[in-house]
């Protein structure tokens, strides 16, 4: 009987097992699947399921990196790589996804020897082969780079790749004939790819030769009518054979299939301005800045064009923001002073004017601007100061058009419309909510964690509550139809406690019902209440008193006039950080700044309650932080989401909330690794600021 049994257990166990094994199987299948067609976000939620399974497996870790690189988020996408090779040092494609996570991250001689390594059990391979020889190229190793490019079109006689890049190599040594003769090699070898005819015509325009460079552009669009980049570039050559009605037309093209084209939308509103269509104009550059809040090329030709219809006041407000992100603009101030003396301005415009004038006395004595540093002059922006490549945000350019940049041309065929790169997108940068002790949620769109504590759950269990007490920092509005239940409720707690007035529970569940209808003022009554009646034994009485107090506080704040976006977030990054940092408001506190520094003061006193009470509740931590944050003191943050975290290692808003703290205090490579992490378990929004900053990192390099 006794060996029957272990029999049983065995095979019962060997079911398990087996049943683990296809499931975990399933999932990677799905998370694959999900990754072919684009969803990158949730391809890794599933990736991120296998890998607690199991562990040791290489191959999540690749597939995970894989949506990362996808997301741009190269520094999460190296450390996967890492930890699959760590796993199996065989897999060729791990070698070669982290030389691009590296070549991207500018780590030029890491993505080389990851290359290198990779062509060692994958040799030949065309990919590896052409991003190392373009790696030397960015390393300004030319020499390696030609060698690397030479064995690539030996391995791949009939293949245009290889000369299509090592024209790109020649044009970055400024070798332009030998560049146009790849261009021609590679079109004699694939005369129906459209990228060679574009790639060639953007160096015959760089050369001014203008009219070969638009046959070229012709047989591109021929061959390709739907690459917005095209009708671009041909705007900008018939632009300089003064064909100005074939330019307008071309962008007209690109913006009749895609409304929302930044590059058609500015170069058309300057063509625009330019033929004194004003009000068109300004509607393009609206576009603009509605897709690109920092554009501010675009804000500040659209404050001319306001200066011109006579909206002096919103010219002063587009070239005050302008000038808070490039104080040493020049042009900028003596503009803004000329629409101050419109406004009989006089003080404000004589000041301008000295700042004009001092600014330009520094450049004459050798001292470097501030605007020269965060938009450094471009090299690469065409042939002559009439245009500039999209990448190229230098505010001294702001009368040129935009060239469709060679990064993007060479991307476009594949990358144009795909529907997974949240990155993409453009968000607000502002913190993940603080949680709340509510009956209703909304739903997420990637993750459905549950989030749970003990603390809230034995609560629960008492079931003193009509309902079940939720956390959550995805508060749900409520219905018409709750609305009215939760008044009932109101009417019958306060029947009840009129019957029993000492009973904390009352008290609370009846404050929850007055925070759910919005009535703060007697939500804090009945939580003032509860705390007397139970002062030790009610952390979540605290918890919800600060969140209470602190929506009475914002929503007291919002009704206030002239609150703006400024103001509103805490958050400054990069070169904007440091000119925050010195140019501090010095004005004397008003009262409301002391009122809500009081209120601040109190709610802080409120989750100290809580964490006094109740020390493992990461919440707690989390909404401190936050509010810390919103006071700029983002040090003290920063160790309270380190407390959220060490309680909560799964918890995506805390490392989310702290990466934004650290990007803050200029911590960039801490930063942008908290939002990897918190991208990776499921917040996307922070695959956009991973990108908005690896490319402001880039641009003040």
């Amino acid at each position: 009987m006794r060996r029957a049994l272990t029999y049983l257990f065995f095979l019962l166990a060997i079911a398990v097992n087996m049943q683990a094994q296809v499931n975990t199987d399933r999932v990677m299948a799905i998370g694959r699947n999900a990754l072919y067609f684009e969803d990158y976000v949730l391809s890794i939620q599933y990736f991120n399921q296998v890998i607690k399974a199991k562990p040791w497996m290489a191959e999540p870790y690749f597939y995970r990196a894989v949506a990362k690189l996808n997301l741009d988020d190269f520094q999460g996408a190296e450390e996967d790589c890492t930890l699959s090779l760590e796993r199996n040092p065989f897999l060729a494609q791990a070698y070669y996804a982290r030389g691009i996570a590296r070549q991207s991250l500018e780590k030029y001689a890491g993505a080389i020897e990851d290359y290198t390594k990779g062509l060692e059990f994958k040799p030949g391979d065309r990919a590896m082969m052409s991003n190392k020889a373009i790696a030397y190229v960015q390393k300004k190793d030319f020499t390696d780079a030609e060698q690397v490019f030479e064995e690539l079109i030996r391995a791949h006689p009939k293949q245009s790749l290889g000369y299509l890049t090592r024209a790109a190599m020649y044009l970055e040594k400024g070798d332009t004939a030998k560049a146009l003769s790849d261009y021609d090699r590679a079109i004699a070898l694939d005369s129906f790819y459209a990228p060679c005819y574009a790639n060639r015509a953007l160096t015959l325009y760089q050369s001014g030769r203008y009219t070969e460079a638009l046959k070229d552009l012709d047989q591109a669009i021929r061959l390709n009518t739907r690459e917005p980049g095209y009708y671009i570039n041909r705007g900008l050559v018939r632009y300089e054979l003064n064909d100005l009605r074939g330019a307008m037309a071309d962008y007209d093209q690109v913006i009749e299939m895609d409304a929302d084209n930044r590059i058609a939308r500015f170069n058309r509103g300057l063509l625009r301005a330019q033929v004194g269509d004003d009000n068109r104009a300004i509607e393009d550059f609206d576009v603009v800045l509605r897709l690109e809040p920092d554009n501010d090329i675009a804000r500040y030709n659209r404050a001319t064009l306001l200066f011109k219809t006579g909206d002096y006041r919103a010219t002063i407000r587009d070239l005050d923001a302008v000038l808070r992100r490039y104080p040493d603009f020049v042009q900028g101030y003596y503009y803004r002073a000329d629409v101050k003396r419109r406004l009989n301005d006089l003080k404000g415009a004589d000041r301008d004017y000295i700042a004009a004038m001092k600014i330009e006395e520094d450049r004459r004595r050798g001292r470097r601007s501030v605007a020269s540093t965060a938009a450094k002059d471009s090299t690469r922006s065409g042939a002559n100061d009439r245009t500039r490549e999209e990448s190229d945000r230098n505010i001294e350019k702001f009368s040129r058009l935009v060239v469709y940049d060679r990064k993007e041309e060479q991307k476009s065929k594949y990358q144009s419309e795909i529907r997974g790169r949240v990155q993409d997108r453009n968000v607000q940068v502002e913190l993940e909510p603080m949680f709340v002790l509510t009956y209703y949620e909304r739903q997420a769109d990637v993750r459905e964690r549950v989030f749970y504590d003990r603390l809230v759950e034995r609560f629960n269990d008492r079931r003193v509550l009509a309902w079940r007490l939720l956390l959550t920092n995805r508060e749900a509005a409520l219905t018409e139809e709750q609305i009215a239940a939760h008044f009932a409720s109101i009417d019958s707690y306060s029947k009840r406690i009129e019957r029993t007035p000492g009973n904390a529970d009352l008290h609370f569940g009846r404050a929850l019902d007055y925070l759910l209808v919005q009535d703060f003022t007697e939500a804090l009554r009945d939580l003032d209440r509860t705390i007397e009646l139970a002062p030790d034994a009610s952390p979540l009485a605290y918890f919800a008193r600060a969140v209470v107090r602190y929506k009475q506080l914002e929503s007291a704040r919002s009704q206030q006039p002239d609150v703006t976006s400024a103001a509103a977030s805490p958050f400054r990054f990069g070169a904007a950080a440091t000119r925050l940092s010195t140019s501090a408001d010095t004005r004397a506190p008003s009262p409301a700044d002391e009122a809500r520094r009081h209120e601040h003061e109190l709610i802080l006193r409120d989750y100290d309650q809580v964490i006094r009470l109740a020390p493992d509740f990461a919440f707690a931590y989390f909404n401190r932080g936050n509010l810390r944050c919103t006071g700029r003191d983002f040090r003290a943050a920063i160790a309270d989401y380190d407390e959220a975290i060490r309680r909560d290692p799964e918890l995506a808003e805390a490392y989310f909330n702290r990466g934004l703290a650290e990007l803050s205090m200029g911590n960039a490579t801490r930063g942008i690794a908290d939002l990897s992490k918190a991208g990776e378990l499921g917040l996307p929004s922070a695959y956009s600021i991973i990108r908005r900053m690896t490319e402001e990192n880039k641009s003040n390099e």
